[in-house]
């Protein structure tokens, strides 16, 4: 179950990589930027279609060779599969939901069928073409089926959903704390689809990132607390690294760390740094999500309201700062959090006398990389990485999402941690005994690449 939740999460990046575009289109176009009807027209045709959107990015995302005949089939089984349980109960509105659910079942169904074989005179309709043929024929089924059972379903998700949002800042808070804990184990994907996409309603949108750029004015609860942390807390948490790096180890790390806080500061991407220190202390890692928590609650508690297309970082916090609510004050909040995080950080760090970069013992320090070769460094990366997990032979298959390698492994007993974090990896996860994570970094793409290339 773990390994398929998992799956989801990743597959869910494909369709969520388009909302930064599709809410810079929508804020431009906007009358108080340049008043471009067509253009906020565009981006918001794109969130009109996310559902649409998700059964196709996860269909391919759960194909095994991310064929786009899958998105095809997750396409036509979210159609059958709306119109046929609206066509049963019109009050049936599965949208995200049922984006997410075709998704995996044409994905799944392409996994099953892309290669099947039929008589002669049907084979024409065999390979991938089968695939969307069958897809419609389960979601025909599958629709009969809901049209009956979805409607309680459907309202026990909005009395879920509205139960959260009536719980003010202890909905906020609980949310921000599962948030950052379920990070290592990337499950923080699904949690977060659920109260940025389904729940609440406003003028036909749905989800709070939805609402929010459809101008609800409470839109935003479940966003709004992450901007102190992205752009001030877990910066702090880098120049607190670097203030207690060893002397002679310092410049090594500076130039690093200053990369990482700044793309946390710039675009709210925090996987490189929240992997720098959650497996060497979770008393750290646990304490940065309830200060994380804690923003939630005092953002909620001031009354402030943003929201963001892909992050909350400083490009979203300025492109949206003309639809937020105080939003000075929201920069206030996130000073305090600078220097909070940055205490807080040295104090633990010399207190648990923790490894964090720059403080590492000497066996533990990365080895330098050959680049002396014409191989780049993402080609010397991934060479380094297929060595250190047993060879070509010990990978079924690999994966990426934004920050983390996700590989199928064969035989676990294979993998050297050590060696990997030696050769770049900034954290391994072993979710079961085939499912491998390594922490990489936002260029995980080019480093996936070498290693399909290489195997």
């Amino acid at each position: 179950m773990l390994s398929f939740l998992q799956r989801i999460g990743k597959s869910l990046m494909l369709p969520i990589a388009v909302l930064p575009a599709a809410a810079l289109l929508l804020r431009l176009g906007q009358e108080d930027l340049l008043n471009i009807a067509f253009v906020s027209g565009a981006g918001g045709a794109i969130f009109d279609n996310l559902p649409l959107l998700f059964a196709i990015g996860i269909a391919i995302g759960f194909a095994k060779d991310g064929n786009g005949a899958a998105g095809l089939a997750g396409a036509i089984g979210f159609f059958v599969l709306t119109n046929g349980t609206q066509s049963i109960n019109e009050d049936i509105d599965m949208s995200f939901l049922g984006g997410i659910l075709s998704g995996v079942i044409g994905g799944m169904l392409y996994n099953r069928f892309h290669a099947i074989k039929l008589p002669t005179w049907l084979g024409f309709f065999g390979g991938k073409r089968f695939v969307p043929i069958v897809t419609a024929a389960t979601m025909i089924l599958l629709s009969g089926i809901l049209g009956f059972v979805w409607p309680p379903v459907q309202d026990g998700i909005n009395a879920l959903g509205e139960w959260i949002i009536n719980a003010g800042a202890a909905g906020v808070g609980v949310f921000g704390f599962l948030n950052r804990i379920l990070i290592p184990t990337g499950l923080h994907h699904v949690l977060n689809s659920f109260p940025w996409f389904v729940f609440g309603e406003y003028n036909g949108a749905t989800g709070d990132l939805h609402r929010f750029f459809a101008g609800d004015p409470n839109a935003g609860i479940f966003m709004t607390g992450f901007f102190p942390i992205m752009m001030f807390g877990l910066p702090a948490a880098c120049l607190a690294m670097i203030t207690t790096a060893k002397k002679e180890r310092k410049k090594a790390v500076t130039g690093m760390l200053l990369g990482i806080g700044f793309a946390s500061f710039l675009t709210g991407i925090t996987e490189p740094i929240e992997f720098s220190f959650m497996f060497l202390s979770p008393v750290l890692y646990v304490v940065h999500a309830l200060l994380t928590a804690s923003s939630m609650v005092v953002t909620y508690s001031l009354g402030i309201l943003s929201g963001f297309g892909f992050s909350a970082g400083a490009i979203d916090y300025f492109l949206n700062i003309g639809i937020a609510t105080k939003p000075w004050l929201l920069l206030g909040v996130g000073l305090i959090y600078g220097v909070i995080y940055y205490v807080v950080f040295v104090f633990l760090i010399k207190k648990l006398d923790l490894k964090t970069p720059g403080r590492e013992d000497e066996e533990d320090l990365p080895e330098e990389e050959n680049t002396s070769t014409e191989d780049d460094k993402y080609v010397v990366m991934a060479k380094n990485f297929v060595a250190n997990i047993g060879g070509s032979d010990n990978i079924s298959t690999i994966d990426n999402c934004t920050t983390r390698l996700r590989l199928e492994m064969k035989d676990m007993n294979l993998v050297q941690e050590s060696n990997l974090k030696k050769h770049g990896a900034r954290g391994v996860i072993k979710i079961n005994n085939k499912n491998l994570q390594i922490i990489v970094g936002t260029d995980v793409e080019f480093v996936a690449d070498a290693m399909k290339r290489i195997k």
